[in-house]
């Protein structure tokens, strides 16, 4: 069994007296292409990775909930009926679930439960959606009530927006509630429409995480947000998944400098998803990789959401043998870097690429070979 699920089951049972009936998990993931696009109803192809956050829980005869973090070396409580108020700790996003399933119209079972995640938490990898996605599982587990990928990940992202306070789009919920090992997740953020996307064998996905990290909440993040939703005005529509290339240069002087090219960024990035969608069908992994190299020009020149760190890394990743592409993945500023490489070239990518990324950064680099994981589930 996975070490992260023997601890809340080693734990729970210390810290409740019993062992516990019902396990649950909810994977991290990785966005191979498609960034900042989600919250402008564009297209992403994000995929769950093997880390993930793990519950062991009981159902309680009220309406209690009791949480105790691993992680966080800390115990929260608080009732179905009021989960109280926001806190800006790592609690919010337990107490915001409940209060987004409340609101939805879930019949709310008390519960009590060990949680520990192996995503790494700020570093791109939506360690938040995990934990929202888990706790969905735990609350559906509880109850009785089917399980709703599509439903759910709505609920987080109601969660997060409205109780946590980041205007992030559903792709993270959506591929930690309902992906398909050994696929990629296609999606519409606009429509919800989705496709699974099977990955080529030869194909191996790395995480590269540059241990440095960076806040969202009331960040560059949500300025991000406000440029985007500024530049469907001045265009005239809804989103920016509506505009294509051509309308945007007709309109080019009706935007100013920064806006013009935060659009263009969000509208070539989307066409690069389909392209990158193509190329995968047809075991074109080359081409994939340098959609993914020119994503990471477009992410650090016109969306300004790169880092020294996230360039560093991405330079070590293609210099290194095998590698066919690689950018910053996430919402920037810090955090992971996404590298796809040919499986020959799995065992020494690793080493090769966190021993350049120290010698030109001085910092110490995690490098994960991830494998594509099924979204969220119960184990028990």
């Amino acid at each position: 069994m996975n070490p992260t699920a023997e601890a809340v089951r080693f734990t729970f049972e210390q810290f409740f007296g019993s062992q516990a009936p019902i396990l649950v998990r909810a994977p991290g993931r990785v966005n191979l292409i498609g960034e900042h696009t989600d919250y402008n109803d564009g297209f992403v192809l994000p995929m769950a990775i093997d880390r993930a956050v793990w519950v062991a829980l009981q159902p309680r005869p009220d309406r209690q909930v009791i949480v105790h973090s691993l992680d966080f070396k800390d115990t929260v409580s608080f009732s179905c009926n009021n989960p109280g108020q926001a806190t800006r700790g790592w609690s919010d996003y337990i107490k915001a679930t409940a209060w987004a399933l409340a609101n939805e119209g879930f019949a709310l079972q008390g519960w009590e439960g060990v949680m520990a995640g192996d995503v790494p938490i700020g570093a791109g990898l939506s360690s938040s959606a995990a934990t929202e996605m888990v706790i969905t599982r735990a609350f559906a587990a509880a109850a009785g009530w089917d399980w709703q990928p599509l439903r759910m990940a709505q609920v987080g992202n109601l969660a997060e927006k409205q109780w946590v306070g980041i205007q992030s789009g559903i792709m993270d919920q959506m591929v930690s509630a309902g992906a398909i090992r050994g696929h990629a997740l296609w999606l519409d953020c606009g429509t919800l429409q989705m496709e699974h996307i099977p990955l080529p064998g030869d194909m191996r996905v790395a995480v590269l995480d540059t241990s440095t990290r960076r806040g969202l909440v009331n960040s560059a993040y949500d300025e991000r947000v406000r440029q985007c939703q500024r530049a469907a005005r001045l265009l005239g529509v809804t989103s920016l998944r509506d505009v294509d290339d051509r309308i945007l240069k007709t309109h080019q002087g009706d935007l100013d400098e920064v806006t013009f090219r935060r659009a263009r960024h969000v509208i070539s990035e989307n066409r690069r998803v389909q392209q990158a969608v193509q190329a995968l069908r047809a075991d074109r992994l080359e081409e994939f990789g340098d959609l993914l190299n020119q994503s990471h020009i477009s992410l650090r020149d016109d969306y300004e959401v790169s880092s020294p760190a996230l360039d560093q890394i991405v330079a070590c990743a293609l210099h290194t043998p095998g590698c066919l592409g690689a950018r910053m993945t996430g919402a920037g500023f810090g955090g992971c870097a996404v590298a796809v490489l040919l499986a020959d070239a799995a065992g020494e990518f690793s080493a090769r690429v966190s021993q350049a990324y120290h010698e030109v950064s001085g910092l110490t680099a995690s490098v994960y070979i991830c494998s594509a994981e099924a979204g969220a589930s119960r184990e028990i």
